[in-house]
């Protein structure tokens, strides 16, 4: 199976890879002819499209020089210092996993709260889904600025913000995977006299799971996202946000393009983390995945 997927995956990459280069080449173009009409030295098109992929300041950069900026800022400086694309990436993670955390666990309360209270499923959930109509880039400096009033800063507000992004998913994804057990089962367990705590550990929990897991992995994702949204409005020095911000200050692309791969990266590990848990819960389970 790894073997049969291996081909496909590099052949991707590898469109991927082409795209990006004539892009770079395109994007690039006008600039880097500019330079060279300037400095009056003679040049053909191998040395323009040369100079495209090695600019210093690129509209567009090429995958290598993201590379080795990536190189530059996680192998050749240290881990804890502030130039280090890992000093930076831990301290985003910090603040998602807490927000994934807080998320995960108010998503299942609500969805625990939804399936047991018709009052709370007509007059809840409907508010749940509202929320996510506001766009985070417009509520992210509110929570900021409200939480800084009252003396909450550091890794707190950010982590609001990921728990804002990510229990939507497991809230709305539990509710379907409680409901999800058959009826007939359900009238067994009624047979049986079990309560509505032992239905839920017996029979509703267990058919949820893979249901919380596939949020799961939507909500680890929305967290990362919204710990970066996070980071902009507060003028941070620190994450991702903060090297985003940075580049874009300074216009610094290669160092902006450098931190989209690292947290794209993140995220993808992340979610693997989560299907990883995944195929281990279900295997104990004894469930077929």
């Amino acid at each position: 199976m790894v073997e049969g997927r291996t081909v496909p995956i590099l052949t991707v990459v590898a469109a991927i890879l082409a795209i990006w280069y004539l892009a770079a080449i395109g994007m690039n173009w006008q600039t880097e002819t500019d330079k060279l009409v300037r400095a009056g030295e003679a040049y053909g098109i191998a040395d323009t499209i040369a100079a495209t992929w090695s600019a210093e300041r690129p509209i567009l950069p090429a995958p290598h020089q993201i590379i080795a900026e990536i190189w530059k800022s996680t192998v050749l400086v240290k881990p804890t210092s502030p130039r280090s694309l890992l000093f930076h990436a831990w301290v985003t993670l910090s603040s998602t996993l807490l927000g994934f955390v807080i998320g995960t666990a108010l998503g299942v309360a609500l969805a625990v709260g939804i399936l047991h209270s018709r009052t709370l499923d007509k007059s809840l959930m409907p508010w749940i889904i509202t929320s996510q109509t506001i766009p985070i880039l417009a509520i992210a400096p509110m929570i900021i600025v409200v939480l800084n009033a009252v003396g909450v800063q550091g890794l707190l507000p950010k982590a609001i913000i990921s728990t804002y992004l990510s229990f939507f998913p497991v809230a709305v994804g539990m509710v379907k995977g409680l409901r999800s057990p058959d009826a007939m089962l359900l009238d067994l367990m009624h047979t049986y006299s079990a309560s509505r705590p032992q239905i839920l550990a017996k029979l509703r929990w267990p058919a949820s799971m893979p249901f919380l897991f596939t949020s799961m992995k939507v909500a680890v994702a929305a967290a990362l996202v919204g710990a970066i949204v996070g980071e902009l409005p507060t003028g941070a020095v620190a994450g991702l946000g903060a090297r985003l911000l940075a580049g874009s200050y300074y216009g610094q692309t290669i160092q902006i393009w450098s931190a989209l791969v690292a947290a794209a990266v993140m995220a993808g590990v992340l979610v693997w983390l989560v299907g990883l848990g995944e195929r281990i819960s279900l295997k104990r389970m004894g469930v077929q995945s």
